[in-house]
């Protein structure tokens, strides 16, 4: 049971098809405002899918979902969230998420008959949130017991919640010598398969504070979680890794290139996309990736800037839909505008046209929803 429906929220606003290039305005404080534009196949495709999309921008403060409505059109829910970061989809369909100092857990409280609005087929709650502190949390993941895995990038570990502390650690790289509070290799990202950790990403093998900026262009290393090895070097700033169909994809960020480790341990390009690449899901043979424009006063000189130069192309925001038979982009959806930068991307199965809810405000209050007592 439903006490009240969110009939009205500013912070939504419907996109609308036209011809070529779908395109809306999206509101944002101040006094500029980011344009979103979509290949006119993407709201179909992720409908055939049966999914819809999520994404995140701790630039922005934003958690994104993208899905349609018959006769409502795209529609784009932006929630706000103080520095989203990674998302996870468990197998109970509740959404994961890595905040700035808090880990929150996010479940649809709607049952399949009820819609908010006459338009949303999912609402998601934040219905429980741990106190984490300032930890810099990356990606985020759910083990076969569902304890919930996060990397600590500010730790150079991959940590789990704990009932009393702000995290208890879980795994670090052989190369870290002490559990402090110093970023040094940056470890970002981390990869499950069949609920357990199996690699991680960082953007060097550095043991001093904030070593990793010094090895950008090259520094870059794949480990692998249950020996500790390093599985793939020499990349640039990696993130995203996922296993999916029996290989360990990534991102290499510092080049714009989507990827996997082939047998000899290196890394195999697949697809070029133009942007700073973070963020990375899969739905059968297709790669949904996050590109943002590279922060050019933290990150120049990366190859990046070489490879956009022989394109002929700006670095732009947004999600490029990759078929991963040919490496080609056969969807998109762009960001133009003060929004620059995604972090991580997910789909989420089984909802055409999902929306969330801030924790903390006033929605969060006056949705009230009542268990099946039969559940109770």
């Amino acid at each position: 049971m439903l006490r009240s429906m969110l009939l009205a929220d500013p912070a939504i606003d419907a996109v609308h098809r036209s011809a070529g290039a779908t395109e809306g305005l999206a509101s944002h404080p101040g006094p500029a405002s980011s344009t979103f534009s979509f290949s006119p196949g993407l709201i179909d495709r992720l409908a055939c899918l049966d999914v819809a999309m999520a994404f995140t921008s701790y630039q922005a403060g934003m958690l994104y979902m993208l899905g349609s409505q018959s006769g409502h059109g795209a529609q784009l829910h932006q929630a706000v969230v103080d520095k989203p970061m990674g998302l996870a989809v468990g197998d109970d369909g509740a959404l994961v998420m890595a905040g700035d100092t808090a880990i929150t857990r996010y479940r649809n409280a709607l049952r399949p008959n009820q819609r908010v609005g006459d338009v949303f087929d999912a609402c998601f709650m934040p219905r429980q949130t741990w106190l984490t502190g300032a930890l810099d949390a990356h990606d985020v993941g759910i083990d076969a017991a569902g304890r919930i895995l996060f990397v600590n990038t500010a730790f150079n570990c991959i940590a789990t919640l704990s009932p009393v502390h702000s995290f208890a650690e879980v795994w670090r790289p052989r190369f870290i010598s002490a559990l402090v509070d110093e970023d040094r290799c940056h470890l970002n990202g981390l990869a499950m398969d069949r609920g357990a950790p199996v690699a991680v990403t960082a953007c060097s093998r550095s043991d001093t504070i904030d070593g990793w900026r010094d090895r950008r262009s090259g520094g870059g290393v794949v480990i692998d979680v249950a020996s500790g090895e390093i599985i793939c070097a020499g990349l640039s700033m990696p993130h995203s890794p996922r296993a999916h169909q029996g290989l360990l994809w990534l991102l290499n960020s510092g080049t714009g290139e989507l990827g996997f480790i082939a047998e000899n341990e290196r890394f195999e390009p697949a697809a070029f996309c133009p942007g700073f690449v973070r963020g990375l899901t899969f739905q059968g043979n297709l790669a949904f990736v996050g590109l943002s424009k590279p922060r050019y006063r933290r990150f120049e000189g990366l190859p990046l800037d070489r490879r956009l130069q022989d394109a002929d192309s700006d670095p732009w925001c947004g999600i490029q839909v990759i078929d991963l038979e040919n490496g080609a982009c056969v969807d998109w959806f762009r960001i133009d505008g003060p929004v620059t930068e995604i972090y991580d991307v997910a789909l989420i199965p089984g909802h055409r046209c999902p929306m969330s809810v801030s924790p903390g405000s006033p929605d969060a209050g006056r949705l009230v929803t009542i268990a099946d007592q039969s559940n109770a």
